[in-house]
């Protein structure tokens, strides 16, 4: 189904089946005949919960600014890791397989997610070709591609499903019980099941393991004062919050990767969506 506004079009499609469950995307497509960069937009929800009408606000921008823009349904809660990684990877790879039909272009296409989706933005970014994300088949008569993306934006990302699963724990053992950690350990238990899982679907061990994994531009917005998403990991030796640990490490190994702060207050507004279309504007080569 497609409607057409003065901006864009939003376009609802198929895109994956698993049995009778249907995966459905809602690409937010610029008027003009392109072809567009695209970005896939990921939801978050702590692995369990949100869906692709969460990137509804952001994506109407994006598509605004001269990008399409895909919010996908993708497995999580129960389905657990790395389920999400597999459908994400796939979309990636069926976009490309699809350019022409949809007008955007596979040269230019990149992954944006906000905190668990942020992780899987750049998760799956960072293993494109990771035999076990990669592990649904496209058509037959498909050219053959990989789910490479040229940039990545993240929005305040959980980047280190570990540490925040330890960080929510401590904090629950404090006298007054911050409001912030809710059902946040719980939501880990259900996706991840173990620490270990936490600790290989990691980005932030990922890089400091020495693991061979992509690197392309990336972004990251934070929210200042944001207990969730801003804290020390004490098990680091590293005198540095994620956001700075993170960013510390992907240059390390010769990523580039900026951090931009906007008030915690604003961070769901356009606060946080237009230094994302810049970002991303740059990266496609559109004008500013």
């Amino acid at each position: 189904m497609t409607t057409e506004t003065l901006t864009h079009a939003i376009v609802d499609i198929e895109y994956l089946q698993h049995g009778e469950r249907t995966m459905m995307m809602r690409l937010f497509r610029p008027t003009g005949t392109g072809p567009f960069p695209v970005i896939l937009d990921l939801h978050g929800g702590a692995w369990n919960l949100g869906n692709p009408e969460d990137c509804t606000p952001r994506d109407e921008v994006l598509a605004k600014a001269g990008i399409a823009a895909a919010a996908i349904d993708f497995r999580h809660a129960e389905d657990g890791y790395p389920s999400s990684l597999i459908d994400i990877n796939y979309a990636v790879r069926w976009l490309k397989t699809h350019a022409e039909d949809l007008q955007i272009d596979i040269n230019r296409i990149g992954l944006v997610g906000q905190s668990s989706g942020g992780h899987l933005a750049m998760l799956a970014a960072m293993r494109p070709r990771d035999s076990r994300y990669a592990s649904i088949k496209l058509d037959s008569d498909a050219p053959p591609v990989d789910a490479t993306v040229n940039c990545v934006g993240m929005l305040w990302p959980v980047i280190n499903p570990l540490s925040r699963y330890r960080h929510a724990l401590r904090s629950r053992s404090q006298t007054n019980l911050p409001s912030w950690v809710g059902d946040i350990p719980e939501h880990h238990d259900t996706y991840w099941r173990t620490e270990e899982a936490m600790a290989e679907g990691n980005p932030m061990l990922a890089l400091e393991n020495g693991e061979g994994v992509e690197t392309p531009p990336a972004l990251w917005i934070q929210g200042t004062s944001d207990e969730v998403h801003d804290y020390r990991d004490t098990a680091s030796p590293l005198d540095l919050n994620e956001p700075q640990r993170f960013a510390a490490n992907y240059h390390k190994v010769g990523g580039k990767i900026d951090i931009v702060y906007v008030e915690n207050a604003k961070q769901s507004d356009h606060a946080s969506t237009y230094p994302l279309v810049s970002f991303l504007k740059h990266q496609f080569a559109l004008e500013n």
